[in-house]
């Protein structure tokens, strides 16, 4: 067993865990690994925003050329794509891109067809909403967590290895206790969100940005290899509540601290849906997270759904979970919507009433 903290991240803590050193985890989870010559990650949501479905094929179209791009040099070494629809029902399709390099990233940014489509006035009369949200953590300020080591999911697959089993987990806590900024850091939030360019309505090019620490979490789920009794139980008995869960932040997150939250389902390359899905939500802080996860009966009911689920199969499970986690510092964020509805993103919230 070893700590979900690298070694070369490691430092003698000022904070100290929830656990004492000899504690033993309940069933056994893994983290991704990345060389140490890796510094700062990159996590890109790229999406199309429409409504109604004659709008559908348009925005598909959209998304390919969105994800075209990523084979030109420096493009992301994973993607994935996704559907969600939000609460004012838009459909948003957004292919979600990691880099293992800030800099690759920064350099297929800068690309001059890249560049100049994004910046071009038919983007604001096509009919469709474009949004980028990019959150590039240093190391030191993110975690994954998966139930099984032989399959990864989106940062964790262009980090390039896999721990051993982790000591950090089955509590709660565990979460803030595998960031390695938190060995010296409380991770408390500074700031407010703000609009630095346009105004959150329709017809607008928006820039957001974010403040110290606002917490990201992306956790999700895959039941594809799941059969009978399982994926019963999953389908009729836990997917239900972990989406009632996911409805209420997308609709009444604000309130406690989640600015925004997608429910969000992968797609095959042809736009077909798979047997995948993940919540996408950022938040005030961690501490906000933290709060919703240990004692909101959202999440209570989603915890206990889940523990119902494993106990009835006596912890031999074929649903793969996992998360990652960040704790992102104001110049680690950028988040960027062109013709979206004024709640979209991390402008929900921020529109003048």
């Amino acid at each position: 067993m070893e700590s979900a903290i690298a070694e070369h991240l490691k430092c003698p803590r000022t904070r100290h865990r929830r656990v004492e050193d000899d504690y033993t985890p309940p069933y056994p989870v893994w983290s991704a690994r990345a060389p140490t010559s890796v510094t700062q990650v990159v996590m890109g949501c790229f999406g199309v925003q429409s409504r109604g479905p004659d709008m559908q094929g348009r925005a598909c179209a959209a998304l390919q050329k969105i994800v075209r791009s990523f084979a030109l040099p420096d493009g992301p070494g994973h993607h994935d794509l996704t559907h969600f629809v939000d609460a004012d029902g838009f459909d948003n399709m957004i292919a979600i891109a990691y880099w293992h390099d800030a800099a690759a990233h920064a350099r297929w940014l800068a690309t001059p067809e890249i560049d100049a489509w994004w910046r071009a006035d038919e983007r604001l009369t096509e009919g469709l909403g474009y949004f980028r949200e990019i959150a590039s953590p240093r190391v030191e300020h993110f975690e994954t967590m998966f139930n099984t080591p032989d399959r990864m999911e989106g940062i964790g697959v262009v980090m390039g290895d896999v721990s051993g089993e982790l000591q950090e987990h089955g509590y709660w806590g565990s979460m803030r206790d595998r960031i390695p900024l938190s060995q010296t850091d409380a991770l408390a939030p500074s700031g407010m969100r703000a609009v630095v360019a346009g105004t959150p309505a329709w017809g607008q090019r928006v820039r957001i940005a974010g403040h110290e620490n606002i917490a990201m979490i992306r956790s999700g789920q895959e039941w594809t290899d799941t059969t009978g009794q399982e994926r019963t139980l999953y389908l009729e008995d836990m997917e239900p509540v972990l989406r009632e869960g996911m409805d209420f932040l997308r609709d009444q997150g604000l309130a406690i601290g989640c600015y925004s939250n997608r429910y969000m389902h992968h797609l095959d390359a042809a736009g077909a849906p798979l047997q995948k899905s993940f919540g996408l939500s950022y938040w005030r802080s961690l501490a906000d997270m933290e709060r919703w996860a240990e004692s909101h009966p959202t999440h209570v009911a989603i915890f206990g759904s889940f523990m119902r689920y494993v106990q009835a199969l006596n912890f031999q499970l074929q649903l793969r979970v996992y998360h990652e986690v960040s704790v992102l510092k104001a110049d680690e964020q950028s988040y960027e919507y062109i013709n979206c509805h004024a709640r979209s993103g991390l402008m929900n919230g921020l529109a003048m009433t």
